[in-house]
């Protein structure tokens, strides 16, 4: 199976490659707030949860972050896999690959 830290990574190239940043993001104090922290050209401002698997599944806190964010009028999604990172890449490319 592959590893958490390669989905990560994958995830960064990815945004690289759309001239944004990918930050990996720690919040002292704080537990359960998304991964990674992207920025895009233009100023859209992502906060992205990172999983290795479709299978496997956000913790309650997690979830409870996601949602806050969301509310607060932020972006955040929770992504799962490799197939779900290359599927927002092409989202946040305009639909090109």
């Amino acid at each position: 199976m592959i590893r958490e830290r390669e989905i990560e990574a994958r995830l960064v190239r990815g945004v690289k490659r759309l001239g944004g940043a990918c930050f990996k993001f720690v919040s002292p104090g704080c537990a359960g707030v998304p991964d990674r922290m992207i920025i895009l050209p233009g100023g859209r401002v992502l906060w992205v949860e990172l999983k290795r698997s479709p299978a496997e599944a956000a913790r309650p806190l997690q979830l409870y972050w996601l949602n806050r964010l969301t509310e607060l009028g932020c972006e955040a999604r929770l992504i799962r896999g490799k197939d779900e990172v290359d599927q927002l890449l092409t989202e946040l490319a305009g639909g090109r690959a």
